[in-house]
């Protein structure tokens, strides 16, 4: 059991290389990177660890392989001095990280997770941590996701084509079900409100 509060914001995946895929047009938070901006500096002055993740598919050729140059954080975003930038090639940030170890060395027993996407890398992240036995908060609008074909539709669904299908589940949907799964589960569902972040900078 993990006794000491000490707490750390994971930042997933706020990368170049989502603003460079096509589903970017349907995404549900164009301005997520100016809400996790304020949400580091929020915590950085409360004294909280911030830890940031970029996604990378080495050898895909697609816009999350390091060679196209786009895993890389959403600028203007920016580590400070410290604060650890783990590569990760999960879904989850710990399996492929030595995120376990920073959280350990740093004493650290609560965790909030803010990022892309709400119900993939983000809500692993949460699941997984909780079975580590951390403290999660969910900082549901500090992340952001898109809209899901159905499991039925074809893979190769233009944006366009996607938002047409009757089928397909709408981001705002998926984050509220990423809400639902998570709440008295794995994770306290917050908000940048809640946090007294209210304004854009």
């Amino acid at each position: 059991m993990i006794v000491d509060m000490k707490r750390a914001l994971l930042v997933i995946d706020v990368q170049e290389s989502f603003r460079q895929h096509p589903l970017w047009q349907a995404i549900s938070n164009p301005g997520i990177a100016e809400d996790v901006g304020r949400l580091v500096e929020a915590r950085r002055a409360a004294g909280d660890q911030v830890i940031w993740f970029l996604h990378a598919e080495p050898g895909s050729g697609s816009v999350f392989d390091p060679d196209a140059g786009q895993v890389r954080l959403i600028e203007p975003l920016a580590p400070a001095d410290g604060e650890p930038v783990l590569t990760k090639t999960s879904i989850n940030a710990f399996t492929t990280t030595r995120l376990q170890q920073v959280l350990v060395s740093g004493g650290i027993g609560e965790l909030m997770i803010c990022g892309i996407r709400t119900e993939q890398c983000c809500e692993t992240t949460a699941r997984v941590a909780s079975d580590l036995g951390y403290d999660v908060r969910f900082v549901i609008d500090a992340t952001a996701t898109h809209p899901i074909r159905h499991r039925d539709a074809p893979a190769d669904l233009s944006v366009a084509e996607l938002l047409a299908d009757p089928r397909t589940l709408p981001a705002s949907a998926v984050i509220e079900r990423t809400e639902y799964a998570l709440a008295g589960r794995f994770a306290a569902i917050t908000s940048l409100a809640e946090l007294d972040i209210l304004t854009r900078s």
